[in-house]
């Protein structure tokens, strides 16, 4: 397989994952829902998550018990995006041509989306199979570490 179709077929199983893990657009509260799906499928190539399957592949893993960690980096960094277009940030219209999250659902709204991306990413992380090398508290640690204020944040 070419990268080029590597890459596409990694991110739809990645879209399809994720679509299973999030809230539906019309569930309840279905402003956040909507705004939520809104963000996190606005079109991104998926490169943080295809490159999490990648490596599961590259060290002898299953992809399939990597799709949970693979989702909950790709919502740890929708998260980060909200937050940063937002007017308090950097105050951005557009993201990927489309207009951001505070613009379309309000900023209140766009501070509790990405609050709730953040947190869902933990909820879809916390259904990663355990396997003989790590244990539950190795994946939650690493991210909220690679998330909180020495990495991402910071």
């Amino acid at each position: 397989m070419d990268l080029k179709t590597y890459l596409t077929t990694r991110a739809a199983e990645v879209d399809a994952a994720l679509d299973i893990f999030l809230p539906k657009a019309k569930e309840r509260p279905a402003t956040i829902h909507s705004a939520m799906r809104y963000c996190v499928f606005s079109g991104g190539k998926r490169l943080r998550p295809v490159l999490c399957l990648a490596a599961a592949e590259a060290c002898g893993g299953d992809v399939e018990n990597a799709l949970a960690p693979a989702c909950a980096v790709e919502l740890m960094h929708t998260y980060s995006l909200v937050h940063d277009d937002l007017p308090a940030m950097d105050d951005d219209d557009l993201r990927r041509g489309r207009a951001t999250c505070h613009i379309v659902y309000g900023e209140g709204m766009a501070v509790l989306c990405g609050d709730a991306l953040l947190t869902e990413a933990f909820a879809v992380l916390a259904q990663t199979p355990v396997t003989e090398l790590y244990a539950a508290r190795d994946f939650i640690s690493e991210l909220a570490l690679t998330g909180g204020s020495r990495k991402l944040i910071g």
